[in-house]
């Protein structure tokens, strides 16, 4: 549906992306995550037909927006709708004019708009706030109004600009659950850029992970999850996690092995670590450990100190991969 071709953007003699490429298929909520300065915002206006590349192409059901002319462009643009980390709400206008706005520009009047903005406030649970003004909202309830707003003329991909960002925990895990029940009833393509894991985790069927303008990692959620292979990915996953007390991490020894071990769906569930101290008489004393739910499968991490005879924490690894656990050995590491 939306693909980016070898994307680069440069601004002067900053480069903000660099031969970018990625494919979004119709219904995923597409995450795009990395920290300040890798050139989120700048690929999701590239994306979105806001910024044209440097070099490359975006191509929109195969047609490059590059070449589209003034009224086609247009077009695309009324295909698409956009919300943003601070709302962009017409101060002057309600809720329910603020929501009408796009369909005024539209051209769309009279008994259409009304029920159009009508149902949108009434699945972002804001029907009761139609003749309030932003300035007598919450934090989250500005962010509904601006869902609705975006959602007005009925886009096939919706855009989120750090749309949470702004939002307290609560508030984001609700905005997140409504992107996703919105994404159910209009069968929405979400592009979201992110630098909040929590959020990717909750929210996304597919994520890139962005760092210094350049794709460094992407697939699916529980790819990415559970076996992140690039050194950004794995801070980006451990930084909503504690780190490994430093006094454990030291020299390896024969005897000892510090481990972090990664367990998928149904090996999450079962008491793998007490059937191997009893099995190969180790000892294991876990350290830190942490559950992600992401979508339908369940992922669970452990950081374990494992200490025996050299030969049983060899058998011991291979009794954990034996059972589909991935474990790396953490040495003279810092998370």
């Amino acid at each position: 549906m939306l693909k980016a071709i070898s994307v680069s953007k440069i601004f002067a003699s900053t480069c903000a992306l660099n031969s970018v490429s990625l494919s979004i298929e119709k219904g995923d909520i597409y995450g795009i995550i990395g920290l300040s300065g890798a050139g989120k915002s700048t690929l999701l206006r590239c994306l979105a037909g806001l910024h044209t590349p440097s070099s490359g192409h975006v191509l929109f059901n195969g047609i490059d927006l590059s070449s589209l002319k003034q009224k086609e462009r247009r077009e695309f643009h009324r295909k698409t709708g956009m919300i943003f980390q601070h709302f962009n709400l017409l101060t002057s206008r309600t809720v329910f004019d603020n929501v009408a706005y796009p369909l005024e520009i539209a051209n769309i009047q009279g008994t259409e708009r009304q029920s159009r903005v009508e149902e949108l406030l009434h699945l972002v649970g804001l029907e009761q706030k139609a003749k309030t003004f932003p300035a007598s909202l919450s934090g989250g309830q500005k962010q509904r109004v601006g869902i609705a707003r975006a959602l007005a003329g009925r886009p096939d991909i919706l855009f989120c600009d750090e749309a949470t960002s702004a939002l307290d925990p609560k508030t984001t895990r609700e905005i997140l659950d409504l992107l996703k029940n919105l994404q159910r009833h209009f069968g929405l393509t979400i592009v979201l850029i992110t630098h909040d894991m929590e959020v990717v985790k909750r929210i996304c069927t597919k994520v890139a992970i962005l760092d210094a303008g350049e794709i460094v990692e992407q697939g699916s959620i529980q790819d990415i999850f559970s076996s992140p292979s690039h050194p950004t990915t794995q801070r980006l996953i451990q930084s909503s996690h504690h780190d490994i007390p430093v006094s454990f991490i030291r020299s390896p020894s024969p005897d000892r092995k510090l481990l972090r071990l990664h367990f998928q769906g149904v090996s999450a569930g079962k008491p793998l670590i007490s059937w191997m101290a009893s099995q190969y008489k180790v000892e294991a004393n876990i350290l830190l450990g942490w559950i992600d739910q992401l979508q339908a499968i369940t992922i669970g991490t452990l950081v374990v100190e494992l200490t025996g005879e050299p030969k049983s924490l060899e058998d011991s690894l291979q009794f954990l991969s034996s059972h589909a656990v991935r474990w790396e050995e953490v040495v003279n590491e810092l998370l």
